[in-house]
């Protein structure tokens, strides 16, 4: 078959690799009909997320059609479509049974691996790094599915892929970060970064009653799209985001913000240089601009949310700010499994169409331009979905 895979920093390949089989009762294999580029992947492009090797196939956001299923997978037949949560999850450990899916004790089979880095093991992922599993991506004609007696949804007639695929990832992502913000009525929320997760946390922040988002980031399609949905926007390059929503806030600050970046934040002023001079050369490994600015611009009492992805060490944070404003931070990959019914609801309901973030539709092979895209905000890219079988215009 043919899949995407990474061979080192900036060099992701369609190759031909063997066809996924079988392996555990509890397996399926699906034939993928959409996959997507995530945001997260682009920091394995960028080579900052360790473990990874030459071969191995991207990819945690897909969709696609039941081939084959293991003796212990009742729940699903051949042709079922379905969505496939990024997180993979056995259903029955300490933290499955508590909706904490993204933790399960016993879908990594490298956590011994996870646990020199983190102290415990996160859950496997899918097309994540030898330390998050090594488990095969979705950006592949065919993919092996753990657990599938667990984790995929079946998907309603009448619903297309584009409507559903991000079911799999960046809306459950961008839900769960604005949840952890524990909303109130009349809320202020701040959102750094109008990426694909930013889009969705700030529809999940008014869908769970802000009254105000602010959307921060400096690409004018992204603010765009984030003042197309009801948000105010700061151009981070224009203005200080500190300084801006202090002024909006009535000098008291959001009541809660959310880093939808991550790892890779961009930024002005001295400590944007530090953090991109310091991860250039490993000794930091990543780029904590926003998670300071949303320490800092929070008000007393607040909650900061961190869907954005963090991969090792980060230095200079404020924690006396955090801690004598008596902020709450909540965090962590996401328990896609607690989200995929809800949310499922509200796109049938109509509350949501999440294929409005779709920017470009491209055939497989054409995955390695995808990226640099992507990556470099070209063309006025926002979100990729991948077609597998589709071919070249």
């Amino acid at each position: 078959m043919k899949a995407v895979c990474w061979h080192g920093t900036h060099d992701v390949r369609v190759d031909t690799v063997p066809d996924p089989t079988i392996l555990n009762p509890r397996d399926a294999i699906i034939k993928v009909t959409s996959t997507a580029i995530c945001g997260s992947d682009l920091h394995l492009y960028d080579g900052f997320i360790p473990t990874m090797q030459s071969g191995d196939i991207l990819g945690h956001e897909f969709m696609g059609e039941v081939v084959e299923t293991g003796s212990g997978v009742s729940n699903l037949k051949q042709g079922d479509r379905v969505v496939v949560p990024f997180t993979i999850s056995c259903g029955s450990c300490f933290f499955c049974e508590r909706d904490l899916w993204s933790l399960c004790d016993n879908s990594n089979p490298n956590a011994w691996m996870a646990e020199k880095f983190y102290g415990h093991s996160p859950s496997g992922l899918f097309g994540y790094s030898h330390l998050m599993g090594g488990y095969a991506g979705g950006q592949a004609e065919y993919v092996r599915v753990p657990f599938a007696d667990v984790g995929p949804l079946k998907v309603p007639d009448g619903l297309t892929d584009e409507q559903v695929l991000f079911l799999t990832d960046i809306f459950p992502t961008g839900y769960m970060a604005a949840e952890n913000c524990d909303i109130q009525p009349g809320d202020t929320v701040a959102v750094w970064g109008c990426g694909p997760v930013g889009q969705f946390a700030i529809r999940s922040a008014f869908m769970l009653g802000a009254e105000r988002v602010i959307a921060i980031d400096r690409v004018p399609e992204r603010l765009a799209l984030a003042q197309a949905s009801g948000a105010e926007i700061l151009n981070y390059e224009e203005l200080d985001p500190g300084e801006a929503l202090k002024e909006m806030t009535g000098g008291r600050g959001p009541d809660s913000c959310i880093d939808a970046v991550g790892m890779e934040a961009h930024g002005t002023g001295p400590m944007a240089l530090y953090d991109t001079v310091k991860q250039a050369v490993r000794l930091e490994s990543d780029r904590p601009q926003v998670l300071r600015q949303a320490i800092a611009a929070c008000r007393k009492g607040g909650k900061v949310s961190v869907p954005g992805v963090y991969g090792g060490f980060i230095d200079k944070m404020p924690m006396g700010a955090f801690v004598n404003k008596g902020l709450t931070m909540r965090s962590g990959q996401t328990h896609v499994h607690k989200y995929l019914k809800p949310l499922l609801e509200r796109v049938q309901k109509g509350d949501i169409d999440p294929s409005f973030l779709i920017t470009h539709r491209l055939p497989l092979e054409e995955a390695p331009r995808a990226y640099k895209i992507f990556r470099d905000k070209e063309d006025n890219c926002i979100k990729v979905v991948l077609k597998p079988f589709a071919t070249a215009a």
